[in-house]
């Protein structure tokens, strides 16, 4: 299994740098970052120092969207990287919850996705594209390569992943879901004529490992990773406005617990102490993250590796930072891939 480890680009900009050295120095593979630009730096600008900082590990962002960029300069950025550092990208991609959102814009349609994904990725890798009528392609481009992996809950947007990208991200680490939304990502894969293990499954949630299990210990890192229901939540409700309340097209287990959920503001997103995401029961952040003791976390990562997960990449937004990366990279780890 590879891991990842997933961080917001809060400034300092040196900061984000020093733990994906870090991270790459104890085992894990991928460098992921949010893309939201109103909200956190750019990432793009933060990329290049982490790849010059490091040796092997592959970034990009958890997720970019379709539209707060053009196809074009997101295929020419992604390849001057790839140019500078060795084909060490990876273009995750969704709808923009934050970024568009943000912005005052709704998320990117399934439709813009699916064109979006082809395009990036054709030029990206030194091929013609059409770009609204206009077909190009970036002449200096020899020897790219970007794999494109979609984020996705729903139905379409999981059958889409399978038919089309070379990569799903599942934003939670609930072994039945994750069951459940793999197995729909795999048979969407075979019924469009593809080899179903071409399609790459990254986990990705928060990681918060423990001393002991103790209720005063597990209740310190429920609240640290508490936030992250409330960041799935606002997918959430938007399966659920889109396909009801109780529709066979959704798992309920997905849906059921935003029924208390009220608002959102996103100025807290993504982060510890986030006032919007008291809704959340203890039920779910257990479900949806890894905490306890490293054994704990060892169980459920080789749970998740037996449902065919190849990545976990560890949401890293709490109060300890360093050592999660490091007891991960000493015990977690190695214990999983023995």
């Amino acid at each position: 299994m590879d891991f990842g480890l997933v961080l917001q680009t809060d400034p300092p900009a040196s900061g984000v740098v020093e733990l994906m050295k870090r991270a790459e120095g104890q085992g894990f593979t991928y460098g992921w970052t949010f893309d939201s630009a109103v909200l956190w730096q750019e990432p793009f600008v933060i990329y290049s120092q982490i790849l010059a900082n490091t040796e092997r590990l592959i970034v990009g962002p958890m997720v970019t969207n379709p539209g707060t960029r053009t196809w074009e300069v997101t295929a020419s950025t992604f390849a001057t990287l790839n140019d500078m550092y060795g084909n060490r990208t990876v273009c995750g991609i969704g709808r923009g919850d934050s970024a568009m959102r943000v912005a005052g814009r709704r998320p990117n349609t399934l439709a813009r996705i699916d064109e979006a994904m082809h395009v990036i990725r054709e030029l990206a890798e030194g091929r013609e594209a059409d770009l609204g009528g206009t077909t190009i392609r970036i002449p200096w481009i020899k020897d790219g390569k970007l794999p494109v992996w979609m984020a996705a809950y729903g139905p379409r947007a999981l059958a889409m992943t399978g038919e089309k990208a070379d990569g799903f991200i599942l934003q939670l680490a609930d072994p039945y879901l994750t069951e459940v939304m793999v197995k729909a990502v795999k048979d969407a894969a075979v019924a469009a004529g593809r080899n179903p293990d071409d399609v790459r499954i990254c986990v990705a949630a928060p990681a918060y490992v423990t001393e002991d299990d103790s209720p005063e210990s597990l209740a310190h890192a429920r609240e640290q990773c508490r936030w992250f229901g409330g960041m799935v939540g606002n997918h959430v409700a938007d399966l659920v406005s889109k396909y009801g309340e109780h529709s066979a097209a959704v798992p309920e287990e997905l849906t059921d617990y935003i029924k208390a959920r009220e608002g959102y503001d996103y100025s807290h997103h993504g982060r510890t102490g986030n006032p919007d995401t008291a809704f959340v029961p203890d039920e779910i952040v257990d479900r949806f993250c890894l905490i306890g003791p490293a054994g704990a976390h060892i169980e459920k990562l080789k749970a998740l590796r037996g449902l065919g997960v190849d990545q976990f990449a560890l949401y890293n937004m709490q109060d300890a930072k360093e050592s999660t990366i490091d007891t991960y990279g000493t015990t977690v780890i190695p214990a999983v891939n023995a």
